[in-house]
């Protein structure tokens, strides 16, 4: 009997090249875990609410409001509802005649890309086009629609961190092209070497393949480290020279754990150095409601901005938006709540500040709480979380154990992470599902539990780990 067009043998084989270690082996062993009644804690995915996070009010005010506008007709809305979120309610329904259940512009609603070039010009010091912003589902829809136009063929290659966010290596197998690996630098606290880099193109180069663009993630994930000013200057330089497209991953920019380096956007480094970078490199950047101090990560919300694109890029760009009408309405009205929060003398201000605050020294709190812990284990060392919402700790194991992982037919960070989490019931990521140098382990873990959980996770953690170098080590250390 012939084969049917969605039988496995006749899938598109880009897609049977994709993998997507967040939702992997792990998290499935997990989900089975939990079914069976064992507590599992969800590390593996930066998905804030769902480690308890609380929203923060005004955002959910607002929306809920343009949710249900018949509320706003009840004489007794101002009971429920603060006077500012009220009227922002009524701004962004004004600029939605059909309201939230109707399809909006394909690159979002021109009032909310406005307020989004405004925040941009305001963070910067540099104006920007509404016209160049699209509003996304998530920033990963973004990041998927631009890989998707600079993809050509498999010779087509993107310059990608390793380690790397998995949406990258998953988006560029299933469009087809070639993922360039350049490798961060952990002993230099996961910095950029740029002699690597250069010896990564030219051998790319020298195998027929078309580098055309280089992605950033500052701050990054998995790693946690911030890029310095010095840093997006040689990245900034280098893709201007190397005629690359700058993809600039900047979702965790609210996310800075030190002080530092705070962040600053590719786009305001550029802009500063001025021509002819500023005029001629091309630059995509990428944001979203899902981090931050909102992690806000079920409203999909996101944009990405496009700077020095010809008018005709942009049109085709335009194109394949409108294939899918448009990005949900509430989360575009998420993101213009995120980028224009309220002000000091607003009803909400206090309490929005208070929140926000609350939730980002917390974050600020577990980051050195799961660093040091780490650092205290056996065969662990973790270079600390400055930003986003991970940490990446390097995990190494004796040579039993990689014989034993070999013996059950696993990749040895997969080993250590499995028997973590039968044993203690934490689930994370292993190294391997985000790229490491050959020989070296990792796994990645949020740093979003409860903060007054820390110290138990840590706990367990410690135990198990000591115990399974005592294991397959003995009591020698490495």
């Amino acid at each position: 009997m012939a084969r049917k067009p969605l039988d496995y043998e006749e899938l598109n084989e880009n897609v049977k090249k994709v993998r997507y270690a967040v939702r992997g082996e792990l998290y499935l062993r997990a989900s089975e875990l939990q079914k069976e009644g064992k507590k599992i804690i969800f590390t593996n995915v930066g998905n804030p609410h769902a480690l308890g996070q609380k929203p923060l009010t005004f955002g959910r005010q607002v929306v809920a409001l343009c949710q249900a506008p018949f509320l706003l007709d009840d004489p007794h809305v101002g009971l429920m509802f603060p006077a500012d979120a009220i009227a922002r309610a009524k701004h962004y329904l004004a600029m939605t005649p059909g309201g939230l259940g109707a399809y909006s512009d394909s690159r979002g609603i021109p009032g909310i890309r406005k307020e989004v070039a405004d925040f941009i010009h305001k963070r910067d010091g540099y104006p920007t086009d509404p016209e160049l912003i699209y509003l996304t589902d998530g920033a990963s829809k973004g990041v998927m629609q631009i890989l998707n136009t600079i993809i050509r063929n498999e010779r087509d290659g993107i310059l990608v961190p390793v380690p790397q966010y998995p949406l990258y290596s998953a988006s560029i197998a299933l469009y087809g092209g070639s993922l360039v690996p350049y490798y961060l630098e952990e002993e230099a606290n996961w910095s950029l070497d740029f002699v690597n880099i250069r010896q990564t193109v030219a051998e790319a180069r020298s195998k027929g393949i078309t580098v055309r663009a280089m992605v950033i993630i500052n701050p990054g994930n998995p790693t946690g480290q911030c890029l310095s000013e010095a840093n997006i200057k040689e990245v900034l330089q280098f893709c201007y020279y190397e005629n690359l497209v700058l993809l600039a991953d900047e979702v965790y920019q609210q996310n800075i754990f030190q002080d530092e380096r705070p962040f600053m956007s590719s786009r305001k480094v550029m802009f500063d150095m001025g021509p002819p970078l500023s005029r001629e490199l091309q630059l995509v950047s990428f944001h979203t409601v899902s981090k931050g101090n909102w992690g806000e990560c079920g409203q999909r919300g996101g944009y990405f901005e496009m700077t020095n694109l010809p008018p005709k890029t942009v049109d085709e760009i335009y194109k394949v938006a409108s294939i899918s009408l448009s990005p949900n309405v509430p989360g575009q009205i998420f993101m213009g709540v995120m980028i224009n929060p309220p002000k000091p003398g607003d009803v909400s201000y206090p309490k929005f500040t208070a929140e926000s605050k609350y939730v980002h020294e917390s974050l600020r709190r577990r980051a050195r709480m799961m660093t040091d812990g780490f650092n205290s284990c056996r065969n662990v060392v973790c270079n600390f979380t400055e930003g986003a919402m991970y940490s990446f700790p390097q995990i190494r194991l004796p040579p039993r154990a990689i014989e034993a992982a070999k013996r059950a037919g696993k990749a040895p960070d997969v080993f250590y992470c499995l028997k973590l989490l039968e044993a203690t019931g934490i689930s994370t990521v292993p190294g391997s599902g985000f790229g490491q140098k050959e020989g070296v382990f990792h796994l990645r873990t949020t740093i979003l539990p409860a903060e007054e959980d820390f110290p138990a996770i840590m706990s367990s953690f410690k135990k198990f780990n000591d115990s399974f170098m005592e294991q397959y080590e003995g009591y020698s250390r490495m």
